[in-house]
């Protein structure tokens, strides 16, 4: 920790500080605050603003330009309000956050979970995600995918912010067999897989009607730690209200043998997500950066 005192982090701690001071505020203030950051954000959002209307335009081609102008509106603001609360993620009190959090259906989590059944979190990138891992890491040590950072004082803090009630990371370099058993040891399993792998391995399913990158290793998880999957979407709340942990029954008949089955089937249950809170999703990546053989990029 001594090494983070060096000069050339001074600048980063003067940002920290904003974010901790700002994490004591109520919510409702946080949210309105955040929200008005989101303005500014879309104004100056520049190529990001293209990737944002690219992945709307393409996922909801029934809503017209001014729609979809509101849309991306929403959009940034909810990035904004998420940006601000950073503070909430990385220092409230469990006590805090138990008051901040509802809890919808989680009998099917609880269900499985009390039959002794290893479980997997389908744990879609909502701007709100890492909340549902704090607030339920507490009842047992819940597995979290974790991509090192590389500036250490970002990557140290984050690391003991999403760990502090007994979550374990889980580095994506890591050795991959620990996690299985561990999962089927008792472990759940927080997974988000619902971004583009790149050059990783992959298979093309449909997310909204346009064939997609997806990475096999849900599928692969769940067959080799027997685990049940469960969807497991965080939302933010309309003015600053708190937030909602929405559960999903378990996916049927899954896995299968066909990795592109297993990917519809994901995205399908991701989509069902996305029309509850179409503004909350995390629409600045490049979802479809990865296009199939043969296809013209559309970013």
């Amino acid at each position: 920790m001594t090494q983070f005192l060096h000069p050339r982090y001074w600048l980063l701690w003067s940002g920290i500080l904003f974010l901790w001071l700002i994490s004591l505020l109520p919510l409702r203030l946080t949210a309105f605050l955040g929200r008005g950051l989101g303005v500014i954000l879309h104004r100056f959002a520049g190529r990001r603003a293209h990737v944002v209307r690219t992945n709307l335009e393409l996922c909801f081609p029934d809503l017209n330009s001014s729609q979809i102008d509101e849309l991306m509106r929403e959009h940034f603001k909810a990035l904004g309000q998420a940006a601000l609360t950073i503070g909430i993620n990385l220092f409230a009190s469990q006590h805090r956050l138990q008051r901040l959090v509802k809890m919808r259906d989680r009998h099917y989590f609880d269900r499985e979970i009390h039959a002794g059944k290893p479980v997997i979190l389908l744990a879609p990138h909502f701007v709100a995600m890492e909340i549902a891992g704090l607030v339920l890491a507490p009842e047992r040590h819940m597995l979290s995918m974790y991509q090192t950072i590389r500036n250490p004082l970002i990557d140290y803090l984050v690391r003991r912010g999403r760990s502090r009630f007994g979550g374990i990371m889980i580095e994506r370099k890591a050795d991959m067999r620990q996690v299985v058993k561990m999962v089927r040891a008792g472990s759940p399993f927080y997974y988000l897989p619902d971004q583009d792998p790149g050059s990783g391995d992959k298979v093309f399913a449909p997310f909204f009607g346009v064939q997609t990158a997806v990475t096999p290793g849900l599928s692969r998880f769940a067959r080799l730690s027997k685990a049940v999957v469960i969807p497991c979407f965080t939302k933010m709340l309309p003015h600053g209200a708190g937030y909602e942990v929405i559960f999903m029954p378990a996916l049927e008949s899954f896995p299968t043998d066909d990795p592109v089955r297993d990917a519809t089937q994901m995205n399908e249950v991701v989509e069902q997500g996305i029309r509850e809170m179409p503004a909350q999703y995390f629409w600045v990546h490049r979802r479809f950066k990865s296009r199939p053989p043969g296809e013209e990029r559309l970013y």
